[in-house]
């Protein structure tokens, strides 16, 4: 079903529209068939997104009205094809939306709870997707079904399930066959979306439940189906993790997860052609604190969509719901700070899509995730504080060493050495950019703070943003987050303070806004 890129109107903004989602948000997980709460407040945040995807994107609409093809995926399942400004766009998508929706409606049960594998960012062209991991036996066979085998509680949690029959464990000996077929269409689906990375950041090789493989996932598949993609296990913890967390008084610094618990078998493994470019000891990983782990995954994964071919990128946890969000969020919001992605969208615009598509929409429990104390949603947000540098940047690598600057009076014109990209992105290797005095423009100006920016993808801006700005976007993104958790959900306080209770959480979020020197938040 094609949508309209642009016409939905504005569905509340503001301060108030993040309130009412989070508040919505707090009460009750969103699920496709029922909307997952009010349905009109549900509709307003559905509205929203769209109006604010179609701010700078084409996009057609994959219909999930009824949770028919995944119960806890969008309604409105969003295909971004190219940019919404006028002329041609050299990064547009080649997906079509018919395609897509038939290879989705065959490959769904290849994946735990039939969170298949979907698109979410456009970024040059290259699809960065999410999904759950691929389904085991358990899933596949259970009698109770493969959309009902789990609870709705946490990633490995496990629903009561009748007793496997004597037919079923007959079905058992001929897994291969099926796994064949689902897992055929899967790999199909991918290929269809052009994705060759794929990040799986899993800490079990399989889930193991009652002595059963519940899930897999692609690195351990027997057959070699996905031999052809490029697998990268980057284990990081599960939502479980965050309690600690949370009990620490959402200090992250120091936090180490424990890689010698039984069920953790997964090591971190990277082909050695992506981590050159990164100086970053790989192999000290189970050294690092949260902080350090996220911020080193989150380069990595900058990398690899920053690299020159066209590839697209699959991240996934378990169940996609918990950390899969997580690094999909980080990286939309990184993206949007360099002014990469979504670029007409203000910082309080982007917080909104993100919160509501990455998180809500896809199915994040956070009223579970609230009432255990696993408040992996909140280190998100709050964690923007730690990648505003320029490393975490997607430009940087883009800019040449040479810093000719310029008054603002004068005209400038300089050519740019660019590598081939291959294929529908590719541009010449040596590419003029013209650039005139502008109105705006005020002092010098260094080439640091240039990339160059084709017509269509990300043409609205002709100026890059600088380091500077990215932190100032980023912190305000937080802040308003903060602001609006801090009023909506609240933080806990682990412990009353001298000052008592309410004035503990008050100086939480005192520190958290940054208005006093404290790593508490």
């Amino acid at each position: 079903m094609a949508a309209a890129a642009r016409g939905c109107p504005p569905a509340g903004s503001g301060d108030r529209a993040l309130a009412e989602l989070l508040l919505e948000f707090s009460r009750a997980q969103y699920r496709a068939k029922d909307g997952g709460g009010t349905a009109a407040k549900v509709e307003r945040i559905e509205r929203r997104c769209l109006e604010l995807f179609g701010r700078d994107y084409r996009y057609s609409v994959i219909p999930n009205a009824h949770g028919e093809i995944c119960a806890h995926y969008p309604r409105h399942i969003v295909l971004l094809e190219r940019d919404a400004g006028a002329g041609r766009d050299p990064f547009e998508s080649t997906v079509q939306v018919g395609k897509l929706q038939d290879l989705i409606n065959r490959s769904k049960m290849a994946r735990c709870r039939g969170r298949f594998v979907c698109p979410v960012i456009l970024y040059k062209g290259k699809h960065i997707c999410r999904s759950a991991t691929l389904a085991g036996w358990g899933e596949l066979y259970g009698r109770t079904g493969y959309n009902y085998i789990f609870s709705g509680g946490s990633d490995d949690a496990w629903a009561d399930a009748e007793d496997i029959s004597e037919e079923d464990s007959a079905l058992r000996n001929a897994d291969s066959q099926l796994f064949d077929k689902v897992r055929g269409h899967d790999i199909k689906l991918l290929r269809y979306l052009s994705v060759r990375y794929i990040c799986d950041l899993m800490v079990e090789n399989k889930k193991v439940k009652f002595g059963l493989n519940v899930t897999s996932s692609e690195k351990v598949d027997k057959a070699q189906r996905y031999a052809d993609f490029t697998l990268l296990s980057i284990p990081y913890p599960g939502c479980e993790f965050f309690k600690e967390y949370k009990d620490r008084d959402y200090t992250a610094e120091g936090l180490i997860f424990n890689w010698k618990q039984d069920y953790v078998d997964a090591p971190l493994s990277i082909p050695v052609s992506l981590t050159q470019s990164l100086n970053i000891d790989w192999s000290e990983y189970q050294s690092w604190d949260l902080v350090q782990q996220t911020q080193n995954y989150l380069k990595l994964l900058i990398s690899i969509i920053n690299s020159d071919d066209d590839s697209g990128l699959l991240v996934h946890c378990i169940s996609g719901w918990d950390r899969t969000p997580l690094f999909i969020s980080l990286l939309r919001l990184s993206l949007w700070a360099d002014g990469l992605i979504h670029v007409s969208l203000e910082p309080s615009e982007i917080l909104y899509l993100t919160v509501a598509y990455d998180w809500f929409l896809f199915g994040h429990m956070l009223v579970d995730r609230l009432s255990k104390g696993e408040e992996i949603f909140f280190f998100c947000f709050n964690f923007l504080k730690h990648i505003t540098s320029e490393e975490f940047s997607a430009v940087k690598s883009q800019r040449k060493p040479a810093r000719p600057s310029w008054s603002s009076g004068s005209s400038v014109f300089f050519s740019l050495e660019q590598r081939d990209r291959g294929s529908t992105t590719s541009l010449s290797s040596d590419f003029s950019l013209g650039m005139e005095s502008s109105p705006g423009a005020a002092g010098s100006f260094t080439y640091e703070a240039v990339e160059l920016m084709p017509a269509g993808a990300q043409a609205q801006a002709a100026w890059l943003v600088s380091a500077s700005d990215r932190e100032s976007r980023l912190e305000e993104v937080r802040s308003t987050f903060l602001a609006s958790y801090s009023r909506t959900i609240g933080l806990k306080a682990v412990s009353p303070s001298p000052s008592g209770a309410i004035g503990g959480l008050l100086e939480q979020f005192v520190r958290g806004v940054g208005l006093r020197g404290s790593s508490t938040l």
